[in-house]
């Protein structure tokens, strides 16, 4: 039975797919603030300044969430590989011999 995901949560791997384009647009947004603070401390509008600083640090602590949710997105894909036996485990390669003198 295939089953067709209706959200981007059915799977893990829409759920990765998601939260990559989530950490795209948070780098996005963080640029754009990051222009705007630099326009703000030009113009001397500090408190505009102040409140942009602390949009950006939020942003910067929203993409360490999303990144940690990468990694664990990832470790989730290889544990149900894993478990599903859709990674076949390697065969170990043979030790040769050391001969002295080759």
């Amino acid at each position: 039975m295939n089953h067709k995901p209706e959200t981007p949560f059915d799977n893990i791997e829409g759920s990765h797919e998601y939260v990559a384009l989530l950490a795209e647009s948070l780098k996005e947004a963080r640029k754009e603030v990051e222009e705007e603070i630099a326009l703000a401390e030009r113009e001397g509008a500090e408190r505009r300044k102040q409140a942009l600083l602390l949009v950006s640090y939020s942003l910067a602590k929203l993409n360490l969430h999303i990144t940690s949710s990468r990694r664990i997105l990832n470790d989730l894909r290889s544990l149900r590989r894993l478990l599903l036996t859709e990674r076949a485990p390697r065969p170990a390669e043979p030790v040769k011999a050391f001969r002295a003198g080759q």
